[in-house]
């Protein structure tokens, strides 16, 4: 079972700080271009068609704090309150799947591993179940 984090012994700290949360976020996009384009459709775009600079940006920022880092989201956007900032996507099994094996994949080429990995896993797969909108497999 993994493990609970408290205040000062956060996921953040476990997985290496800012620098590692944000290249995670990097091949996370990197790998939703390239892989999962019906869930990059889903995102804002940039000129070349990827997954735009500001939502990279905007994720980053979310999950350094919601790992436990410091506050740089919600100072900027506010409660993240993830189930109406997502509401008007239609999230199904399919996009819940897709998100999950870019996480998946960018927490493996990161070499995020043991106990926060374990930690890490479950977790983001409870909020993207959560984050399901529409019944059955899309």
């Amino acid at each position: 079972m993994p493990r609970s984090y408290t205040a000062g012994d956060s996921p953040f700290d476990h997985v290496g700080g800012e620098d590692v949360v944000r290249r995670v976020v990097t091949r996370f996009y990197d790998h939703m271009d390239a892989d999962e384009p019906a869930l990059a459709r889903l995102h804002e775009h940039d000129g070349q068609g990827h997954v735009s600079a500001e939502a990279r940006e905007r994720f980053a920022r979310f999950l350094v704090e919601w790992l436990g880092g410091p506050a740089q989201y919600s100072p900027v956007h506010g409660h993240p309150r993830l189930r109406m900032r997502h509401a008007h996507l239609p999230i199904g099994m399919a996009m819940r799947d897709a998100w999950l094996r870019c996480m998946t994949r960018a927490l493996d080429d990161v070499g995020v591993s043991g106990e926060v990995r374990e930690f890490l896993d479950a977790r983001f797969a409870e909020v993207a179940g959560f984050l399901r909108n529409v019944d059955g497999t899309g």
